[in-house]
């Protein structure tokens, strides 16, 4: 009886964190799409699982140090601002470390995912562009599934709906000016599923890119396809700020719609210039 007593203890104290066990998920079946692509592309699919190691722990400190270096409104007004996470690194609450707790930034995440990535790709003399596509292809399977981690943490939605897809979000996790239970009654109130939009254009996006990838490869350059990936990402993101409850302001504008507008129109550019200098090069000279 001792034992059992123990034993039902120790299990009351362990708790599965579905945050975290989606986004681990979603890393490791987006590898596994990543390497079959690089298979059928006649390269060595062990590097995909060798890059994912060097860049995961980065990818995760990246996701918490943009989060902490750019805090949503609703943390500001609590007072956890970039000081505040400093000051209280090692709170396990809410504190910096506590990235169970959610708060992590999916531009983080790529950044510092790409710099691991980036790192065992020199270490290994291996092509740069060709795995940039790769990844481009893979990424947005693996943000489909880990924003299924949003709704675990109801986090992510956007202004109140009338549509019949809306979802209730209890008071505690709701955000000013919606917190108010009289204006925005519990049984009535719906808001918009920001993180469903996303996953289900993130999936619809490597459904197109790996259709493009398998099928026509051969009318894209290397590298064609991360610039796509960047470019088709940084779209909906910018038009879902619109809606969304919960920015980032930096001196008062929205830093992720100012980042995403640059980096379509950067994207989109290098894009056309590379094709029109490939197929200025490729046509026959004038007699």
């Amino acid at each position: 009886m001792e034992f059992q007593a123990e034993y039902i203890v120790l299990f009351d104290r362990l708790q599965i964190r579905y945050y975290g066990i989606i986004i681990v998920a979603a890393m490791l079946i987006a590898a596994y799409m990543a390497s079959r692509l690089a298979k059928r592309a006649g390269m060595n699919s062990e590097h995909v699982w060798g890059a994912l190691t060097w860049a995961i722990i980065p990818a995760i400190i990246g996701a918490r140090l943009w989060y902490i270096l750019f805090p949503p409104q609703s943390a500001v007004a609590l007072g956890q601002d970039t000081a505040w996470y400093f000051e209280n690194f090692f709170n396990l609450q809410n504190g910096a470390i506590a990235i169970w707790s959610g708060g992590l930034h999916i531009f983080g995440a790529v950044l510092g995912g790409f710099l691991g990535a980036y790192i065992y790709i020199r270490k290994n003399k291996l092509p740069l562009l060709p795995w940039l596509d790769i990844a481009g292809i893979a990424l947005p399977l693996g943000q489909a599934i880990g924003r299924l981690a949003n709704f675990v943490n109801q986090e992510l939605y956007g202004v109140p709906t009338s549509l019949p897809w809306g979802i209730p979000i209890d008071a505690r996790h709701r955000v000013e000016p919606f917190t108010s239970m009289v204006d925005y009654p519990a049984n009535s109130t719906l808001f918009h599923p920001m993180f469903l939009y996303e996953a289900v254009w993130n999936f619809g996006a490597f459904l197109i890119l790996s259709y493009l990838f398998t099928r026509k490869r051969g009318s894209f350059l290397s590298g064609d396809f991360f610039l796509l990936y960047v470019a088709q990402y940084a779209f909906i993101r910018f038009m879902m700020e619109f809606i969304r409850v919960d920015v980032a302001l930096v001196a008062g504008i929205n830093l992720v719609q100012v980042l995403c507008a640059v980096g379509f129109v950067v994207c989109v550019v290098i894009f056309i210039m590379r094709h029109r200098a490939t197929t200025s090069t490729s046509q026959p000279a004038a007699a």
